[in-house]
């Protein structure tokens, strides 16, 4: 009982002396640490995460060298970031590039696979991004720290009520119709409309079969919107950090 009491108090110790100094440590660190985690800054949060809670959960392990190591993490993630700043060559050594997913509307496959991505994270990032509907988009890009950065047609950024006089009209919403050569027969259902009918339109863009499709969507007036597995009419833009 009394050796239980005595880790008690060495663990409640070590969490009122060490929080506040990691709480130093990651202020030193500064704001780009916690709210855009490069691929570096990550693993120094992993680390330093690993390392507190051992020091906290197991009153065998020695305090100060716990501390030293924090400060010591602390510097290396400074140090490191200023050469980042000063020094493009090692900065993109530290982290990825950024990736353009889409460009005018149309989903390129190729540099979504490359990023180890499905057509379903896309979507869904960009629906957290309010756009349901791929077509409006100019582009899109995988940002270094994974998110998603997007660019909206001209036609679709909307402009305040002052600017335009007018009420703005309700987005437009359209729904995946084929993944990656995959037809949803639900999604036609929906629509009252059949695989006899999307043959139609595949033959009259030219598409042979849905294999050549990685992603296809109908929205509600019925328009067809088509990324093919090969794109190659598709001018990306240079984007680096």
């Amino acid at each position: 009982m009394e050796e239980t009491l005595k880790d008690i108090l060495i663990v409640f110790g070590r969490i009122i002396t060490i929080l506040p100094l990691l709480l130093f440590i990651t202020i030193f660190m500064g704001k780009r640490a916690i709210g855009e985690l490069p691929i570096f800054d990550f693993l120094i949060i992993i680390t330093l995460g690993a390392v507190v809670g051992a020091d906290i959960a197991d009153p065998s392990i020695q305090h100060i060298p716990t501390a030293f190591t924090i400060v010591v993490v602390g510097l290396l993630q400074r140090l490191v970031a200023n050469w980042k700043i000063s020094n493009r060559k090692i900065g993109k050594l530290l982290t990825f590039e950024p990736t353009i997913v889409v460009q005018d509307g149309i989903l390129l496959k190729q540099n979504i696979k490359s990023i180890r991505y499905s057509i379903d994270n896309i979507l869904q990032m960009l629906r957290e991004k309010d756009v349901f509907d791929i077509s409006d988009v100019k582009t899109a890009i995988i940002e270094a720290n994974g998110s998603l950065s997007v660019l909206k047609r001209e036609q679709k950024q909307f402009l305040t009520l002052e600017d335009m006089g007018i009420k703005r009209s309700v987005p437009s919403i359209s729904y995946p119709l084929i993944l990656d050569g995959k037809i949803y027969h639900n999604v036609l259902q929906y629509f009252d409309l059949d695989e006899k009918w999307l043959k139609q339109q595949l033959s009259q863009q030219g598409i042979l079969s849905s294999q050549h499709v990685f992603f296809a969507a109908i929205n509600e007036n019925h328009n067809l919107h088509i990324s093919l597995k090969d794109e190659t009419q598709i001018k990306i833009p240079p984007i680096y950090h």
